[in-house]
């Protein structure tokens, strides 16, 4: 048994045995390719790994999704061997003006950007290896009793808007998103929990604390650490099961009068050594908190970083505002435009934005108004609000006679230029789909994929930049999606969302309240709902490039049966004593997991100081994502940062950087020459 399934709960009550809209799946655990021989046996069995009984409409597959079988088998002997033979490729005689490696919202928007550059008649084709285009921004849905539930199956939402650079917010304008209209119709979807007096909890599991205990939160008062409201009073952690000393501790951290735990230096002294060390050991070693006090603020940074507070900074902690345990410190506060021409939120390094806007399936309806901007006929609908219930036509994604196509299930492994890189006329891309290893022709060549991957992908790239690809270590996320026939065990016992740091998924909470057009958010406890859990699997105390690593490799090699299981386990635990029955209540699982997740961010416990908090040109992102000939890359790596204004942007520019050498081809000769 798993230490988070305690032995008192048999599969039989867990529901292991029940038939819901999960088993339409292999079963998910990585397989060892190590020793196949490209093409043929790891083409043979990326498709096998397409079972016949899958749902034919990819938002609606569940089961183990985000990185899914059969998506990443080729890439990963590729990984492996190092080499492909692409010699027996079938030549489709196929040529394009540009082909985009990867159907992310980078790849879509670098078809867009290229489409407004050159015009609509140009000749576009994505390519992604997944079975649905969006990249990260994915979502899943289950019809149940004539209801459409919907959540997102990766990235999470539009994180400030005000400060997205022109060229993202002039995108989201063109594909027809009016974030004012849609946050105007969600006014009353805000108070949907709290006006039912549903309240954030935390969970204390017995293997921590001796004890199973659900504590809901009390109303926050006034005059808390930073501004923040207080979180933590005598009455609020009376009921906790901890010690006296770890209560008094919270309530300290949490005190607007607490002491300066650092006397005798600046405040840019102290900034300088916050920025040196983790924020566990600013807590344990300066603040001087006990190990349970710690408890409640280890999970900070996860949810944004992929790591914890053992792997953040304690700068970072004091920026994002939610740490307790600074504000006898009196810091300076940050200026209001640092780091403003950076794209995404830079969380840790500049003040942060109240403002985001959260739609019912993430990011997923910008993919769709992407996709329906570029192949109008295949998404049914017009605007923002259609996409909420909207339809997409699968089969009218890669038609012979559009000019853009989106080729799913199709795996990039090989781009070169077609002669020397200074001088070539097309670039050569070979692929795999459906078993067959084929080659496509065209003007130029986007790589909107993993900065990691694509020194695999296009082995002439220069050394020094195939090392400055590589240095980006994406973080391991999993974001699983529970389908429940109601959500009465929540109102029971007055919880929206659960914190349970120690557990293996280490949050538990309800579905933003939103609705899209014909897309409802359920208001009623008895109607159908999804449940949104997360976890970010690593190893804390290690740095955090090996935290990310063992992460990837311990998602990889587990089986759905064991998510389930802990799932079912997990809920069980929690939302019991509200009534929850888990072979009962639950409808639908879908386990989000994307092993290369979340793009890396400098962190200066790692990293050099210059590469953190200045936009130095040295920054191996910057070096990274230099266009090769008829080359570029577009990606949210490419600004090290995991935000979509960041893949908008770098879209932006690695599109600028094929049309400019299109306008002027004389150049890049003599910068190869140099």
């Amino acid at each position: 048994m798993n230490r988070h399934t305690p032995r008192d709960l048999n599969d039989r009550d867990l529901g292991m045995h029940c038939d819901i809209s999960r088993r339409d799946f292999v079963n998910g655990v990585s397989m060892a390719l190590g020793a196949l021989a490209l093409p043929a046996s790891a083409l043979a069995t990326e498709q096998a790994l397409a079972p016949p009984t899958m749902d034919p409409y990819p938002p609606a597959r569940l089961g183990m999704r985000g990185s899914h079988p059969g998506s990443f088998e080729s890439a990963h002997a590729l990984r492996d061997q190092k080499h492909i033979d692409v010699s027996g490729s079938e030549k489709t005689g196929e040529i394009y003006d540009l082909v985009v490696v990867g159907g992310g919202l980078s790849g879509l928007a670098s078809a867009y950007y290229y489409l407004k550059n050159v015009g609509r008649d140009a000749k576009v084709l994505i390519l992604d290896n997944h079975d649905d285009f969006g990249g990260h921004a994915k979502r899943n849905e289950l019809r149940y009793q004539d209801k459409l539930i919907v959540l997102n199956g990766g990235t999470l939402e539009i994180e400030s808007p005000a400060r997205y650079n022109q060229w993202a917010a002039s995108l989201l304008q063109d594909i027809g998103v009016d974030l004012a209209r849609f946050t105007r119709a969600n006014a009353a979807n805000e108070k949907l929990y709290s006006s039912l007096s549903l309240r954030d909890a935390h969970f204390f599991d017995k293997e921590t604390f001796g004890t199973d205990r659900l504590v809901v939160s009390q109303p926050a008062s006034r005059g808390g650490a930073q501004g923040r409201p207080r979180r933590f009073t005598a009455e609020s952690v009376r009921n906790m099961p901890l010690s006296e000393r770890a209560k008094r501790d919270l309530v300290r951290l949490d005190d607007p009068n607490q002491p300066d735990y650092m006397p005798g230096l600046s405040s840019t002294e102290k900034k300088l050594q916050l920025a040196r060390m983790s924020y566990r050991d600013y807590l344990l070693n300066v603040a001087k908190v006990d190990e349970q006090a710690y408890w409640f603020y280890m999970a900070m940074g996860r949810g944004v970083f992929c790591v914890g507070a053992d792997a953040l900074p304690a700068l970072f902690a004091w920026q994002m505002g939610d740490g307790g345990g600074f504000d006898g410190l009196k810091l300076d506060p940050s200026p209001d435009g640092l780091l403003a021409n950076l794209p995404g939120g830079q969380h840790g390094r500049q003040k942060e934005s109240e403002e985001s806007v959260h739609f019912p399936d993430g990011n997923a309806t910008l993919a769709r108004l992407l996709v329906k901007w570029l192949i109008p006929n295949a998404v049914a609908g017009a605007s923002q609000e259609d996409m909420g219930a909207a339809r997409v036509n699968y089969a009218l994604l890669d038609q012979p006679s559009a000019g853009t196509r989106i080729r799913l299930n199709s795996t990039a492994l090989n781009v070169r230029h077609d002669g020397d890189p200074s001088s070539a006329k097309e670039v050569i891309v070979n692929y795999t789909t459906g078993g067959r290893l084929r080659e496509v022709r065209a003007g130029g060549c986007i790589m909107a994929c993993w900065n990691m991957f694509i020194p695999y992908l296009v082995p002439e790239l220069p050394a020094a930049q195939g090392e400055a690809l590589a240095y980006n270590v994406k973080g391991p996320i999993v974001y699983t999606n529970v389908f429940l026939k109601n959500w009465k065990a929540f109102e029971k016992l007055g919880v929206s969302e659960i914190a349970c740091p120690t557990m293996y998924h280490d949050s538990v909470a309800l579905a933003e309240a939103a609705d899209l057009g014909d897309l409802h958010h359920p208001r009623n406890p008895s109607e159908p709902i999804a449940v949104r859990m997360t976890r970010m699997p690593g190893a804390p105390g290690l740095p955090k490039k090996e935290q990310h690593r063992i992460g990837r490799a311990e998602l990889l090699a587990t089986s759905f049966e064991t998510f389930e299981r802990n799932i079912r386990s997990q809920l069980t635990r929690i939302l019991g004593p509200g009534g929850f029955n888990a072979a009962e209540d639950i409808i639908g699982i879908a386990v989000n997991r994307w092993p290369h997740g979340y793009s890396y961010t400098y962190n200066s416990l790692y990293d050099p100081m210059e590469w953190v908090f200045t936009e130095t040109d040295q920054r191996p992102c910057v070096i990274a994502r230099q266009p090769y000939g008829l080359i570029a890359i577009a990606n949210s790596d490419a600004a090290a940062s995991p935000h979509t204004d960041a893949a908008f942007l770098e879209a932006h520019r690695a599109v600028s950087e094929l049309t400019n050498e299109r306008g002027f081809p004389f150049i890049r000769e003599n910068v190869q020459q140099s």
